[in-house]
């Protein structure tokens, strides 16, 4: 039975969790949602993606009685898939809503923070607790997050596994929107259809400067920004938004996605 599945609706996909009760990652989620990633990456309908566990819960952690028995070869195998997986979304060429309810705990936060945005309820508990099994984050926690609220708080977080509420979340830039727990998909999806109507291909170039320059030095990472700006003079959207400019004025263009 699938656990992961991609909905299409208009021009946004939805990469929607399903392995009741607390889609807890296993070996199986992690194929699924790489598929599910692949395919919402070449799908041209798909402008901007959502990624959602349901009404109840995001995912609450990598599957421990899958894990426990593990010995070291298995379990590299088992996290490079995992980690794979998790690239493969933060590297989607499309902008990426996190809608989180109930848990985002361990690899379930993990994959939250691949997204460009997350979406909170305001009844969520999110954190990466591995250091109290005696073992730290294994595919992101400590890469992501601390580039995400600087290293500190991180480490506060790594360090201790506490959970953290919606409201701090908010406060350390964890999250980027708090809304009561029926509002979340609601309110991911509308942002991703804010960007969705945006040129395609300049929305990929923008999250490719943005994520690569953040790991170069400034120099590179302004070589980077110029060679994609060029670039984009190829695109049909590129000369529709400045044709709309000068004809109709700023924010009027009707993009193709090309």
């Amino acid at each position: 039975m699938s656990v992961v599945r991609l909905e299409v609706d208009g021009s946004i996909g939805t990469i929607r969790l399903d392995r009741p009760p607390m889609n807890a990652l296993n070996a199986q989620l992690t194929a699924e949602l790489r598929t599910a990633a692949l395919q919402a990456a070449g799908d041209g309908r798909i402008r901007a993606v959502v990624l959602y566990g349901g009404e109840k819960v995001f995912a609450a952690g990598a599957d421990i009685k899958e894990m426990a028995p593990m010995g070291i070869a298995e379990i590299s195998s088992w996290v490079r898939d995992l980690s794979s997986t998790l690239e493969t979304i933060a590297r989607l060429p499309k902008p990426v809503v996190a809608a989180v309810t109930g848990y985002a705990l361990g690899g379930g936060l993990e994959l939250a923070l691949c997204a460009d945005v997350r979406v909170l309820a305001d009844n969520a508990k999110i954190g990466v607790p591995e250091i109290q099994l005696g073992v730290i984050p294994g595919a992101g926690g400590t890469q992501r997050l601390p580039r995400l609220v600087g290293l500190s708080r991180a480490k506060d977080l790594v360090f201790s596994g506490r959970q953290v509420r919606a409201d701090e979340a908010e406060r350390i830039g964890l999250a980027d929107a708090v809304v009561a727990p029926g509002e979340v998909y609601a309110r991911a999806r509308q942002i991703a259809e804010s960007y969705a109507g945006g040129p395609a291909m300049a929305l990929a170039a923008a999250k490719q400067a943005i994520d690569d320059g953040a790991e170069l030095a400034l120099s590179e990472a302004l070589r980077l920004e110029s060679a994609l700006f060029t670039g984009l003079f190829g695109t049909e959207d590129q000369r529709i938004g400045m044709d709309s400019f000068v004809r109709q004025g700023p924010g009027k263009a009707q993009f193709v996605g090309r």
